[in-house]
């Protein structure tokens, strides 16, 4: 029977309308994108990468490490030399930083000690000389003439006794005695270096009392023959006798140091 128009395109319109079967390539692609990866797949899959990079990490690692054992015989003398080589130079300039150390110190220790030496030394010579004060243990003697019988040698006498006997520094009524100190003038009218002294005359010895003290009184010395001229003596130790009278440093004419 024949097919009207409106048959043809009614028949048309269902075939359209019919969904088109899929080939098996379309649903296995449509299966795989877009992937759909569910918590768990992720999970393993970076424990995964991170189980194979650290072997590959123990993998390089293990390579460089078997570098040594694959070298040639020469070539690991000639490490074991460069070694060698640089142990040798690092050795020699500890040795050397060490000895630039014990330099250093042994210059710094022997200028310290030069230069203490130099000071106690000017110390001693300036004592010696009267020009710095000096103080210590020692005695005081007093001569008192009040008959004016006394004479300049008589108390130069009482100076080359205690000198024997140790002093070390002496003062003379204000007057510092020194190496060329002389005692000159008359009975009564008492001399020294040129000063005039007057009674009573009074010394003040620096040096060992126990040693000062008993030159001044043996038999025939010092005090007895000042007390045969009425002369009275008096002789007080002190642990600290202060010899402060000063004397001017002088600067000799001629005399030069031999070290100039």
């Amino acid at each position: 029977m024949p097919m009207s128009n409106d048959d043809i395109n009614d028949g048309g319109e269902s075939r359209a309308d019919t969904p088109r079967e899929l080939t098996g390539r379309q649903r296995l692609k449509a299966g795989l994108w877009p992937p759909r990866v569910t918590r768990a797949q992720l999970i393993v899959a970076l424990l995964l990468f991170g189980l194979g990079l650290g072997l590959a990490i123990q993998v390089r690692s293990n390579s460089d490490g078997n570098a040594l054992r694959g070298a040639r015989q020469e070539d690991l003398v000639r490490i074991l030399d460069e070694v060698d080589d640089r142990t040798q130079r690092l050795e020699d300039e500890k040795q050397r930083l060490d000895a630039q150390r014990t330099e250093l110190e042994n210059s710094s220790d022997q200028a310290e000690e030069a230069r203490k030496q130099t000071v106690e030394k000017e110390r001693q010579l300036g004592v010696l000389a009267g020009t710095v004060a000096a103080h210590g243990p020692g005695i005081t003697m007093t001569v008192n003439d009040t008959g004016g019988a006394v004479r300049p040698d008589m108390l130069l006498d009482a100076l080359q006794e205690l000198r024997a006997a140790g002093a070390e520094a002496v003062e003379v009524n204000g007057v510092r005695v020194v190496a060329n100190t002389y005692f000159s003038g008359d009975a009564g009218a008492v001399k020294v270096d040129g000063r005039k002294i007057t009674a009573p005359y009074v010394f003040k010895v620096i040096g060992k009392p126990q040693d000062l003290e008993p030159a001044l009184n043996i038999p025939g010395g010092v005090v007895q023959t000042l007390e045969k001229e009425q002369a009275t003596v008096h002789v007080l130790r002190a642990d600290d006798i202060v010899v402060d009278a000063l004397r001017p440093a002088e600067r000799p004419d001629y005399a030069r140091s031999s070290g100039q």
